[in-house]
């Protein structure tokens, strides 16, 4: 049995919950200058400060509600870049299609490429294509690489503090559920769409409150418990939220209790949840709101320290979700699978 604790690759390994840190801590980490395991890496090059990251987009249907695969491949890069408080810039493209893919379908991928880099502010500057036999693989992925330069504040969870507070800058998980239905062949009244968007101009709009953001992340994969999980691992501390704050689109709630899904771990692809410190937080909100793609933005929760738990020496890294029902319940991050393919 290997580190990973498994002896083969599992679906769960690229789910963006536990198995998947696994994977990354005991294969990949120790391998190659990983120092943090955050979205992009903040690297020197030339007396320049850059961000650098990349990104494999295998989702399923390539065509859904409100995007597609290559729309996708654009924004998710450019997100990751954002949420790390950088200025995103260039993006390379790598195709590996399958033999027989409608040549229609491509084109419309890279048309749709090609229009969301200029919603986005980026340039493709370079790419590559491989075929691979019929049969070989699941008509088209798409790997984009994005660089951009990066903000004078590294953002971290490891800066969270106790007393800090927890905003989402609107609606989660629309796009998980949105692919799934697509996929289940679910429609809804009014209908449900990806809430894919690009996020750098958001996070433009928020960087007068640079010095009082701890990190940011966009939700994807494993959603928004997951991410805040990882949060309360790296910080030592628990985090708090409250049911009746996360905001979910109704189709999206109701397709989760039709599908038995919880739609905390609903991939978004069109918002960020960050943590703050208490002081910036209204004046922050008043920035988001102000933004087309921040209008929903709100409070969801806060830090505290770790305290005892039952069993155990302390609390930390929890995550606590207060239920409308008046209780409280542990949030861990996402085991196993519950959406694979839709990223």
């Amino acid at each position: 049995m290997n580190p990973h604790g498994a002896d083969r690759v599992l679906l769960g390994h690229g789910s963006g919950g536990s198995l998947m840190h696994s994977l990354i801590e005991g294969c990949f980490a120790g391998a190659f200058e990983m120092r943090e395991l955050l979205d992009s890496a903040l690297i020197e090059a030339g007396g320049a400060r850059l961000a650098f990251t990349t990104d494999s987009f295998v989702v399923s249907p390539v065509f859904f509600p409100g995007g597609d695969i290559g729309e996708l491949s654009v924004y998710g890069t450019v997100n990751d870049l954002s949420v790390a408080a950088a200025e995103p810039l260039f993006l390379s493209a790598g195709f590996i299609i399958e033999e027989g893919f409608p040549m229609d379908d491509l084109k419309r991928i890279v048309d749709s490429m090609s229009r969301a880099a200029v919603r986005a502010g980026v340039r493709i500057v370079t790419g590559d294509t491989k075929v691979v036999e019929k049969g070989k693989g699941d008509g088209i992925f798409i790997n984009t690489a994005g660089i951009g330069f990066a903000g004078a504040t590294d953002l971290s969870p490891r800066k969270i503090r106790a007393g800090d507070v927890v905003i989402v800058s609107g609606e989660v998980g629309s796009h998980g559920i949105a692919v799934i239905a697509e996929r289940n062949g679910l429609t809804f009244d009014p209908p449900l769409k990806s809430d894919l968007k690009p996020l750098n101009g958001l996070v433009k709009a928020m960087m007068p409150c640079s010095e009082g953001i701890r990190v940011m992340r966009d939700p994807t994969r494993g959603g928004l418990a997951t991410t805040l999980k990882e949060f309360a691992m790296a910080s030592g501390l628990r985090i708090r939220i409250r049911e009746s704050e996360i905001p979910h689109l109704p189709p999206v709630r109701g397709a989760c209790e039709l599908l038995g899904l919880d739609p905390l771990y609903a991939a978004s692809e069109g918002a960020l949840v960050a943590v703050v410190r208490p002081d910036v937080a209204n004046y922050l909100l008043d920035l988001m709101r102000a933004h087309e793609h921040g209008t929903r933005s709100r409070i969801i929760g806060s830090v505290e320290e770790a305290g005892p738990a039952a069993g155990t020496a302390t609390a930390k890294g929890q995550v606590v979700l207060e239920t409308m029902a008046g209780g409280e319940r542990m949030i861990d991050m996402l085991q196993g699978q519950q959406l694979p393919r839709i990223c």
